[in-house]
């Protein structure tokens, strides 16, 4: 099932405005996120991490870090004072593996309580692996497969099918307790990884499907994976490599000196350290587990409380199509013209699928949102915005090719660097399509300037090496001389010749 027949195409619900703030209790760091309103697509307005180590020397001494517990209520206290001056409508302190086994953990939820003025949820092993789940499932609603959160204090693994939790569990294989439960040993670390997943009788189900790696130390992997392949999108959200091509990347990056490293742009110096121990606990899933496809998601725990809280409306919003939308009705200059390109150019596209009709209508949402730009850069600027907008629910050849269309939107020649690597991502087929569906918005905005209740009057046809363009007799808007040579560059764009023809008074729209 593609995620447009799970999550069909509907009008955009009530939106709430108001801010919602998820303070992240972790083993590692504590972080507030600050998304705006309950729209579909959660929309940091705010993020700021303070680096505690709650959990360091957990294993040992079962007590939370001393100094890790000061600096944490002192972040809390600043971050629940700038949630109210933000005007937050809600902010949620929610607090994971490290306060949950601590043995102290209650005495310091009281203390945190102390110093916000709010409650705070610990979540048990089941809540943190399927709330992380959940924020996977926010931007890929139908993601298949296997779910693998890692944390400062605990590893969560949850089986997804088709959307539908499966089976779970919650492991003390977090990068700080690994660490030091192995005295940063490797060999000694992988007995500890393989004692744990070997009581895991459903690891099986995940052969063959998708591994999906969330937790900051594992998106910092990727951005090393990246660097190293010399790969042609530097998006991290569903950055995808076969098991194979993971592995073989895990050995070269346990080769890299410290000064490699650091040199990668993106990388944190406080994650450094544990990239390491972060690369053995990924090595070994994937050689137990034996997914098809390691893919990277920037969506987790934070996102899994977000998505809770949208109203059940919302949710069942694609969150492709939302955003799309959302954002022609803030940017662009004429909102309805999009759905009105989407039928308009639809004869030139018969027997699509129902996946790639949901692409071409993002793109059609979203072919005017960069009028503002200098027209000298306008092409450039919409394609590099439309590849690193945050939006949900693309793979990143669809990412590719949904900029790629809106560029070519603009131009008709790209000579874009960027442009041109990601290009590289398309088979000829759907670089042709991209094109096509380019091309023919370009004419559509042409004909009309993007004002809507234009187009319908109009149509197009293609038939025996013929691209016709039925435009009424005798109005002045149709003017040939305006856009002859975008109707030009369509027929070209589709093999075919052009062609014009006058449709009478009585067979105009």
């Amino acid at each position: 099932m593609t995620a447009s027949a799970a999550f069909p195409h509907v009008p955009a619900a009530p939106v709430d405005l108001r801010p919602l703030g998820v303070v992240d209790i972790g083993s590692n760091s504590v972080r507030l996120v600050v998304y705006r309103g309950l729209a579909r697509t959660p929309i940091p307005l705010f993020n700021e991490k303070a680096t505690c180590a709650l959990g360091k020397g957990l294993g040992e001494t079962g007590v939370l870090n001393p100094e890790g517990v000061a600096l944490a209520l002192k972040a809390v206290k600043r971050f629940a004072h700038l949630a109210r001056r933000m005007n937050v409508g809600k902010l949620e302190l929610v607090a994971t593996a490290a306060v949950r086994d601590a043995w102290d953990g209650r005495d310091f939820v009281r203390a945190l309580e102390r110093v916000s003025g709010l409650p705070v949820s610990v979540l048990s092993g089941e809540q943190e692996a399927k709330t992380a789940a959940l924020g996977v499932l926010c931007g890929l609603p139908d993601a298949d497969g296997m779910v693998a959160d890692l944390g400062g204090g605990s590893l969560e693994l949850v089986m997804l099918d088709q959307g539908r939790f499966g089976d779970f569990a919650t492991m003390p294989l977090g990068i700080l307790r690994l660490s030091e439960a192995s005295d940063n040993s490797r060999v000694r670390a992988v007995d500890i990884i393989d004692e744990h997943l070997a009581g895991l009788s459903w690891i099986p189900k995940g052969r063959g499907r998708t591994l999906y790696a969330v937790g900051g130390a594992w998106r910092s992997l990727a951005r090393v994976c990246i660097e190293q392949m010399h790969y042609p999108l530097h998006v991290l959200d569903n950055f995808a490599i076969s098991r194979v091509e993971a592995l073989r990347l895990i050995e070269v990056l346990s080769r890299l000196s410290r000064k490699s490293l650091e040199s990668i742009q993106g990388i944190s110096r406080k994650r450094l350290p544990h990239l390491p121990m972060a690369a053995v606990i990924l090595e070994r899933l994937l050689e137990e587990v034996r997914p098809e496809t390691l893919v990277f998601s920037v969506y987790g725990m934070r996102e899994g409380r977000f998505f809770q809280n949208l109203p059940p409306e919302v949710r069942v919003q694609d969150p492709l199509i939302s955003s799309c939308s959302e954002l022609a009705r803030s940017a662009g200059r004429f909102p309805e013209h999009g759905e009105e390109l989407m039928a308009w150019m639809a004869p030139l596209l018969p027997n699509e699928s129902v996946e790639q009709a949901r692409l071409r209508r993002a793109a059609c949402l979203i072919s005017d949102v960069f009028w503002s730009e200098h027209p000298d850069y306008r092409a450039d600027q919409a394609f590099h915005r439309v590849l690193k907008l945050p939006f949900m629910g693309l793979n990143h050849t669809d990412r590719a090719g949904l900029a790629l269309t809106v560029y070519y939107r603009y131009t008709s020649e790209g000579t874009d660097d960027w442009a041109m690597r990601a290009a590289s991502l398309l088979d000829e087929t759907r670089l042709k399509r991209v094109r096509i569906i380019g091309h023919a918005l370009r004419l559509g905005h042409t004909v009309t300037g993007g004002a809507p209740g234009l187009l319908g009057r109009s149509a197009l046809s293609a038939k025996d090496g013929v691209l016709t363009f039925h435009v009424p007799e005798d109005d002045p808007i149709f003017l040939p001389e305006v856009f002859g040579k975008r109707l030009e560059k369509l027929a070209r764009a589709m093999g075919l010749e052009p062609k014009l023809a006058l449709l009478p008074p009585a067979a105009q729209g």
